[in-house]
Formats: structure tokens, sequence, C-alpha cells
């Protein structure tokens, strides 16, 4: 494969969503709210579809299926089945206080494992996530805070700004505030235990939305310590790694000239343009890309080029292993 894929988003209108992915990034058709948009996906509860050139009309799923390595990368541990899923995230309100498997306890608890990431796109002042538990956290005072419903006061805050990243392995109790907007990057899972929901209600008292406190508190890792933000904001002069795990490596590119990007066949290459626009050229296909827009270079491709439009742009590369520039 030697085409850059683009893929029609997937849109989610959760309660906690807000208006700014349409705003910001001229989107039409979203819902009202619009909580998240799956930008590359082959998860069946989201599949991707290719919005135009030769896969037009194809899933992601599809061509992992046909494709293998070829598109996903000799690195990939299931060479049929796409491991990553893109969203973009706008949160209006708090998401609920929530925890996800990871790849052991997926195993005996149930769901899919969901290790992830958080890039801060932008943040209104004050705009805060909350990762971690405090240090005083036990199975049964975390229990009693959530009966209590103030389960938020055995978290850490984190105050967030725009380049901002924390990284999220499953285990680790999580929630994004009010203010967000997130780029985020997670092994493909959709398989959310909701611990604590703000004790939201609908009219008739009854819980705004159903929670999984017994799975939830059988799937936190209460070994994990708190994560360390990574701030990558602020005075930007050169190309910089931002997460590198064991599924996923982001790298952050600032663009003042056209550069090659050579392959080596093991990962696709993930682009997000979070600043200015770009131009992706691969193989006899040139695709165009505005500040919010994603794109997938299969694994394959050998080599493409990236031209910022303009001065300069800023492209979010997420590969399955480091690469080099």
């Amino acid at each position: 494969m030697k085409t850059p894929l683009v893929f029609n988003p997937v849109y989610r209108d959760n309660v906690w969503g807000g208006e700014r992915i349409a705003a910001l990034y001229h989107r039409e058709n979203t819902p009202k709210p619009c909580a998240e948009s799956w930008e590359i996906s082959g998860h069946p509860a989201g599949p991707g579809v290719v919005a135009s050139g030769q896969y037009a009309g194809r899933t992601l799923a599809d061509l992992a299926e046909e494709f293998g390595a070829d598109l996903v990368g000799t690195a990939c541990p299931e060479p049929k089945k796409f491991p990553l899923l893109f969203k973009v995230i706008d949160a209006n309100d708090f998401l609920s206080v929530q925890v996800h498997p990871d790849n052991k306890s997926a195993k005996t608890i149930g769901g899919e494992p969901k290790t992830e990431m958080w890039y801060v796109l932008g943040a209104q002042p004050g705009a805060y996530i909350y990762a971690g538990l405090d240090g005083d956290a036990n199975p049964d005072n975390f229990r009693k805070a959530v009966d209590q419903g103030r389960a938020q006061a055995l978290l850490n805050r984190y105050q967030v700004a725009a380049g901002d990243a924390f990284y999220i392995p499953g285990g680790l109790v999580h929630a994004i505030g009010p203010g967000c907007l997130i780029y985020e990057i997670q092994q493909s899972s959709d398989t959310t235990y909701r611990i604590y929901d703000w004790n939201r209600r609908n009219p008739d008292g009854t819980p705004a939305r159903e929670l999984h406190l017994e799975k939830g508190l059988a799937t936190i890792d209460w070994s994990l310590p708190a994560p360390k933000p990574r701030h990558t904001g602020v005075g930007l002069v050169s190309d910089a790694s931002v997460v590198t795990c064991r599924f996923f490596c982001l790298k952050k590119l600032l663009l003042r000239e056209e550069r090659n990007v050579a392959m080596d066949g093991r990962s696709f290459h993930a682009l997000f343009v979070e600043k200015g626009g770009a131009t992706v050229r691969c193989g006899c296909e040139c695709v165009r890309l505005a500040a919010g827009s994603s794109c997938l270079v299969p694994a394959s491709a050998g080599a493409y080029a990236l031209k910022p439009e303009g001065a300069s742009a800023v492209v979010l590369r997420t590969t399955l292993v480091p690469t080099n520039p």
C-alpha cells in the first residue's frame, strides 16, 4: 500500500460534550453536543471509512484484514487487526471518574484492554484533569468516598494548558474536566468502567448513567504512581518526543520546510495536524490536511513527504515503535 488514507470521522454525542470540534475544525454533520470524533478507528463500535481515493468506502478493519502487515507494520502483534484508536475529545462538562483494564486484568475481569495517552490541544483558563490516586487511597476509603459523593477528594488534580501530555496506563483512575480539548491515542478498545459520575441525576432522581463500581474497583491498579505531565506547549523549536510506551510512540513535529520521511515497514504513521496546514505526498497521491485533520500512511509505503502550508505547521505523529524523523 502506497497511498495516504483519510477517514470520515465517527462522532459520539455523550452528555458531557461541547461544540468546539465543529467550530474549530470546521466539521459538518456533528451531533450537538459532540463529545468525541473518532479520527482513525478500526474498532467495530465506530468503524472508520476511507473518505476518498483508491480505497474510498472501505473500512479500516477491512483493509487491515486484507493487507495485514503491509498496512499496520511488522511490529504489530496482530497484523490483521488495527491496534490503536485515535480520538479528539471535547469536554464541556466532567467525564466520569473511570478506569480501563490493562492487558492482564482484562483476562480476568473482562473487557478490552485500554492504555491511552492525552495530548491537550486546548484548555480554557483553569481547566484541569484528574489522574491517579492520592497516596492514602485504598479500596475501602475509595468506596466510601464514592458512596458519599466525594470521590474526587482521593484523586490527583492537574491544571492543564495546550501542549501538556499525560500517559494513562490501564488500571489508572482518571477523569477529564470541563474546558479540555484532547487528542487521545489508545489501544483499540471501547471498554470503560465508570466508578463515579459526579452525582449526575435524571429528572426522576435516578442516576444519569450506569456505574460499574465492582468491576472498576477490581480493575484499579493501586500500585500505580501518579503520572508526570509532559509540557511541550511552550518554546517548541524542533521536534519533540512526547510519550513512548509498549503500545505507541508519539512525536511532535515542527515543519518549517518540506521533509522526506523514510519508513522501515515496522509501523504505520498516523498523522494529526495540530497547527497550520500540511500536505502529505505518498506514492502518486497527495492529500491536504487542515488543522484538526488526520491521515494514515501505511507501513509499506516506503517513504512520504510532509510539507507545511505557509511558514510552519505542527504535526503529531504516532507509530508503534520509535522512529527517526
